[in-house]
């Protein structure tokens, strides 16, 4: 195809631009709310959630996960859009894995150092590790098919990102189930199933997301 023909055929297409902030809004609700709905059909929160929400530790989780949540997804719309730089922002990914670090080594300054192993292992740890990426998988599905739109300098990155988005949801889902409340074992198994979910959001955006 010549130039010619490449200005003819862009001057031809009368699409509609997708707004990408409106379309990446409603791919995640729609993600959560498909997450939610298999989340509430096969596990629901757990017997004592009333009791065990105005407990620090437990509240925590939510701090934590929903921190993922909201710093990757504000991260994703500038991803894929090309030559949009998000190198100062992409730091505030590590302020989840900070408030874990802080919340670990409280618990192993309080704790007995006896406790320290059976706090860590706890009792739920393959199944933190299979339903975080399972309930990832729609809110994940959704975003790439908007993303698809964009044009991503770093088609892996960007996957990486809507990955750690959906894991955000997936694991505020989980730890209204998960009865370990430990943040020795909130800082060591949700990061495991975290990154399993962000290294296959990588492979599949350099698969999916280029452009």
């Amino acid at each position: 195809m010549n130039t010619e023909d490449l200005i003819n055929l862009i001057s031809e297409d009368t699409r509609r631009p997708v707004n990408l902030s409106k379309a990446l809004a409603l791919a995640t609700a729609a993600g959560a709310l498909v997450a939610g709905l298999v989340f509430f059909s096969v596990l629901g929160v757990r017997p004592d959630f009333a009791q065990a929400i105005v407990t620090v530790r437990f509240a925590f989780k939510f701090i934590a996960t929903l921190a993922l949540f909201f710093v990757a997804a504000s991260l994703m719309e500038s991803l894929i859009r090309p030559g949009e730089g998000t190198t100062a922002r992409r730091w505030l990914l590590l302020l989840a894995p900070a408030l874990l670090i802080a919340a670990a080594t409280i618990e192993l300054v309080v704790t007995p150092a006896g406790l320290w192993e059976s706090r860590l292992v706890g009792h739920n740890a393959l199944h933190c590790l299979t339903v975080i990426p399972v309930l990832s998988l729609a809110p994940t599905v959704f975003l790439f098919l908007v993303m698809r739109h964009g044009a991503p300098d770093h088609p892996g990155q960007a996957g990486a990102i809507a990955a750690l988005a959906s894991a955000g949801i997936a694991a505020t889902l989980y730890a209204s189930n998960c009865p370990d409340d430990s943040p020795l074992f909130v800082a060591t198994w949700y990061p495991i199933a975290i990154l399993i979910v962000a290294v296959a959001g990588y492979f599949a955006g350099r698969r999916f997301l280029r452009w």
